[in-house]
């Protein structure tokens, strides 16, 4: 799982599903809120001042957010949208599945296909999906392959391949889209001051020390599984609202006659990728942005992430990559590093 955390202040408990919390400091305005959603913890700090709602209602408000997204966009739930629409039955998408399924046509369209939310029966066949199946064979690849691409859906989520049903995972962005949509509805508040940390970040403002949030990133070793244990380094915000992404082969993948398999498939040739870069962080103006865009330095590699990094405004990454192995890194020249 892609997960970042804010450096060195946060450990997080194992949670059943049913157990929520939130709770305010003592003698100050900063709340948190916490839980589990989307196969893991999440943790949501804000300063309350001047907001009148009452912390309960605000906890409330949350999981209706975290379960409407989870009733439409979990494609582990077998009763929510996407389940059904990739198993065949004909859904009227709600507002939030249209919507992230436009900003998903814009990734496609900007990235020539790399970003690819239609793609879901690659990541299936290599057992990265929905499925278990692992290592297809080329026949079984290419076969696949000429039947994704968003160039194949059509407006209505519906397969433009006459006999071919349309099957959608949008894991590339969800979590980013789900801290956005916290977010949003913590803005609909007043509030100004947030991390909001579902798998993947937003802050904004500044924390309860009155500095910008500082973000930790995980050193990207295979197996590394303790999110914050193990920080190559820190990145610190400077106030405005950022989304702040990792993505890396160093959590999902499998290994099979000797061979390693990553978790990112390219959907331009149907096969995961094979290059150095263990790990790419970015930060853009919203999670949903950075979470794409993570996923596409991911699939192009190293040098091609550098160049398309420094080449966008507002938009700043740090990769991590092998060198003969060493580990190395590059930071682009906004990307605010905190040397410890």
């Amino acid at each position: 799982m892609k997960r970042i955390v804010e450096a060195l202040t946060v450990v997080f408990a194992a949670m059943a599903l049913s157990l929520l919390a939130g709770s305010c400091s003592s003698g100050g305005d900063y709340c948190q809120l916490s839980g589990y959603a989307q196969g893991g913890t999440y943790s949501i700090k804000f300063d309350k001042k001047g907001i009148k709602v009452k912390i309960e209602e605000i906890q409330s408000s949350v999981d209706s957010i975290l379960t409407l997204i989870d009733t439409t966009l979990s494609g582990y739930n077998k009763g929510s949208q996407l389940s059904r629409l990739n198993a065949g039955e004909l859904v009227e998408p709600n507002e939030m599945f249209k919507e992230i399924f436009l900003i998903s046509k814009k990734f496609y369209e900007k990235t020539g296909g790399a970003l690819d939310v239609a793609s879901a029966p690659l990541f299936d066949i290599w057992g990265f999906g929905f499925t278990s199946d692992k290592a297809p064979s080329p026949e079984k690849v290419d076969s696949v392959l000429a039947l994704c691409g968003m160039d194949k859906v059509g407006p209505d989520m519906m397969s433009t391949v006459p006999g071919v049903r349309a099957k959608l995972n949008f894991n590339a962005i969800a979590q980013g889209y789900t801290s956005d949509k916290i977010a949003e509805y913590l803005h609909s508040l007043g509030v100004k001051n947030m991390l909001v940390d579902i798998g993947e970040i937003y802050c904004e403002g500044v924390n309860q020390r009155g500095i910008p949030w500082s973000i930790g990133i995980d050193r990207p070793f295979d197996g590394n599984m303790s999110p914050g244990a193990d920080l190559d380094g820190i990145w610190r915000g400077d106030g405005r609202g950022r989304g702040v992404v990792t993505s890396g082969n160093y959590r999902k993948y499998y290994e099979k006659d000797g061979k390693k398999y990553s978790h990112t498939i390219d959907p331009r040739n149907g096969y995961p990728v094979q290059h150095n870069l263990l790990s790419a962080t970015l930060v853009a103006a919203d999670a949903t942005t950075a979470d794409a865009l993570a996923t596409y330095c991911m699939v192009i590699g190293l040098e091609e992430a550098k160049a398309f990094i420094e080449s966008e405004e507002d938009l700043e990454g740090y990769l991590i990559y092998d060198d003969g192995g060493v580990m190395r890194e590059w930071a682009s020249s906004g990307f605010k590093l905190v040397v410890e």
